[in-house]
């Protein structure tokens, strides 16, 4: 063995020269008659049939080619038509080299029209096949006809119950349409302007019975006025009423600046459709009740009835007029929510000092109203709106707490100023200050007046006055005013408690 010849190994022998497998190709030679053994199980499986000794069955008879050991089972019609031979072809790739219409190497036969049917040379090169033929534009589909109404309705283009149903589908469309329509309307605001629009006018239909607040404005109004107080740049106002003839009722707090300051013009305006303005003159006025006369030169002036504020009860509607803030012909109602309210008016920029027992409303008073009229629900005056009660600071309207000095007090004072020019009140003689032992309340006599009625009655200092006539004293306001309800020279009984007892003492009132 020379170096050439292969080493023997796992592979077997070499064949011999002469053997039968030498001859064979591709076949190594054996250097010795080997036979493999079989497993009968593994033979049994993988063997061939008997008297054949090829891969393959020879062709059936009824010439469908070669069949595979065994019997196949058919295939589906559906997998027969799409991976089968074409109809008429009963050779299949399985033929052997040499059959008819097959080429070995020498290129193709008279089978090669069919691609079905050629074999490739394995000898000739590879090439790129060329790019696929371009398949026509298919046909555009054709255009559908459009039916006109009249063909559709009358020629029968379409069918009955189509129309029907194109009907009623266009009125249910129409239907939801209106519907949304009209809500959208309900929701959407119109144009802002309309040249034809008429507003509609009923008849008047108030009724302004005999005792309404309307009744009563239109027959007092024309009786109230306005006072007007000028110096140099500055200016007050005020109201009035007027009481007979040419004179005029108001506040001394509202003239008394004219009557003070040199130079002062004094004016009382009328509320008629003129607004007619008169120069007026002071008759008279009392500090001590806050009221004055003014005297005008009319004729023909509208006079207020006076009434009985004696009768007045608490809960009577009352109407306030005059010209609060400078507003000439205000009206405001309200009712009496207290009567005999002793009030002390002081200041203002007059000389006013005054007590007043006052009738309290409700009735919107402010500053301006003070001089007017404060009438009853039969337009009658019932008192002379004065003073209001604020809150201080700037909230100094009103808060529904307004004063009026009662008509019964009024005519009184107005009748002397006119007749005399002067008032004459009732005095006792002394000076109190509120006091209260816890049980009972009265004005405490502080000092007594020498030769005065209250001296020579008896009364002495430390002594608590607790009545004045027929009228409760509770503190010094209400001494004052229960003092003045009587006329000077009168003889009044007056309660007092000394060292815890009460004593009734008759005093003879005198004058200031």
């Amino acid at each position: 063995m020379d170096g050439s010849e292969p080493v023997n190994g796992a592979g077997g022998d070499r064949p011999r020269a002469g053997s039968a497998d030498a001859d064979v190709p591709g076949r190594r030679p054996q250097h010795g008659p080997v036979t493999p053994t079989i497993d009968p199980a593994v033979a049994s499986v993988f063997r061939r049939p008997d008297a054949h000794h090829g891969s393959f069955r020879p062709p059936r008879p009824d010439g469908t080619g070669r069949g595979a050991v065994g019997t196949a089972p058919p295939l589906p019609d559906a997998v027969r038509s799409a991976f089968g031979r074409p109809p008429g072809v009963t050779d299949d790739l399985s033929r052997e080299p040499g059959t008819v219409g097959v080429t070995r190497h020498d290129g193709p036969t008279r089978d090669d029209d069919d691609p079905q049917r050629r074999w490739r040379n394995p000898h000739e090169p590879t090439r790129l096949a060329g790019p696929p033929e371009a398949s026509p534009d298919p046909e555009p589909p054709a255009a559908l006809r459009r039916f006109t109404l009249r063909e559709a309705l009358f020629e029968r283009r379409l069918r009955l119950s189509t129309l029907i149903g194109l009907l009623v589908t266009a009125m249910l469309i129409g239907a939801v349409g209106a519907v949304i329509g009209a809500l959208v309307v309900e929701r959407t605001p119109g144009a802002l302007t309309d040249p034809d629009v008429e507003l509609a006018q009923v008849q008047p239909g108030v009724v302004r019975d005999p005792g309404s607040v309307a009744e009563i404005a239109g027959r007092v109004l024309p009786s109230v006025v306005s006072i007007e107080v000028r110096t140099g740049d500055v200016g007050g106002t005020g109201s009035g009423v007027v009481i007979d003839g040419g004179y005029v009722l108001t506040n001394n707090h509202v003239v008394s600046s004219a009557a003070t300051t040199a130079g002062a013009v004094l004016s009382v305006v009328f509320d008629d459709e003129e607004q007619t303005r008169v120069p007026g003159t002071i008759v008279g006025r009392d500090p001590l009740t806050d009221l004055a006369v003014v005297k005008v030169d009319v004729t023909g002036a509208v006079v207020a009835q006076l009434g009985d504020s004696a009768s007045l009860a608490v809960g009577d509607p009352v109407i306030a007029i005059g010209s609060p803030l400078g507003l000439a012909g205000t009206v405001t109602t309200g009712v009496v929510s207290a009567v005999d309210r002793p009030v002390r008016l002081q200041g203002g920029g007059s000389d006013t000092d005054a007590v007043i027992d006052a009738i309290q409303t409700d009735a919107a008073v402010n500053p301006g109203n003070s001089g007017g009229p404060l009438v009853d629900a039969t337009g009658a005056v019932i008192g002379i709106n004065s003073a209001i009660r604020t809150l201080g600071g700037q909230e100094s309207g009103s808060i529904g707490l307004g004063f009026a000095i009662p008509i019964e007090t009024a005519r009184d004072i107005a009748q002397q100023l006119i007749a005399t020019g002067s008032v004459t009140h009732a005095s006792i003689g002394v000076n109190a200050r509120s006091a209260t032992d816890g049980v009972t309340d009265g004005a405490q006599v502080q000092n007594v007046q020498t030769s005065g009625p209250a001296a020579a009655a008896g009364i002495a200092e430390g002594d608590i006055i607790t009545r004045v006539g027929d009228r409760d004293v509770g503190n010094a306001d209400e001494l004052i005013v229960a003092v003045r309800a009587h006329q000077p020279g009168e003889t009044v009984p007056v309660v007092v408690v000394r060292d815890g007892r009460e004593t009734t003492i008759q005093v003879v009132l005198g004058s200031e």
